[in-house]
């Protein structure tokens, strides 16, 4: 019998008391899980909290509540090297700093998304947070599987161009 039968909590109660909380679980060494869906993100080099925060952060930078927690997890990814581990590091140490200094923990446990902006906007001159910013925007927007989610069909040259596909269809002029 499982230890989580024998302390009366079922793997199932568990993962609902997770999504209720909205939060991301350590499934184990080097895993960070959605409660709420069916993914997971390994990490090799940097830490979990180094990741979840990295996610957290993500979301934060470009808020989109249509677009799930794996697009970020793919477009932040590959800050998971050996060649980000120090700006990582010192990045995410300066992020839990300026969130202490805000009466915080530590980033993560900012629990609006106010605050957390704030918290941003704190460090936005950094090199840290313009590399991740910069980052995000080729690595999140750059995945086929988000395009529609925001009502993009893709590029439309290998389909004839826009005018043949409603481009041209504008009858209030």
């Amino acid at each position: 019998m499982s230890q989580l039968r024998k302390q009366g909590l079922t793997r199932r109660a568990l993962l609902s008391r997770a999504a209720a909380a909205g939060a991301l679980a350590v499934a184990g060494a080097g895993f960070i899980a959605a409660p709420d869906a069916a993914w997971a993100v390994e990490v090799t080099t940097i830490t979990e909290h180094q990741m979840a925060t990295l996610l957290q952060m993500a979301r934060d930078i470009y808020p989109h509540d249509r677009v799930g927690d794996r697009f970020y997890a793919v477009a932040i990814k590959g800050y998971d090297s050996a060649d980000h581990q120090a700006m990582v590091a010192e990045g995410i140490e300066m992020l839990d700093a300026a969130a202490r200094e805000a009466g915080f923990d530590n980033y993560l446990a900012a629990g609006w998304e106010a605050e957390r902006v704030a918290i941003l906007r704190s460090i936005e001159d950094s090199a840290f947070f313009q590399t991740v910013r910069g980052g995000l925007v080729t690595g999140l927007y750059n995945q086929k599987e988000v395009w529609p989610i925001f009502g993009y069909e893709g590029e439309s040259f290998s389909q004839g161009g826009y005018i043949d596909r409603g481009f041209d269809d504008i009858d209030w002029l």
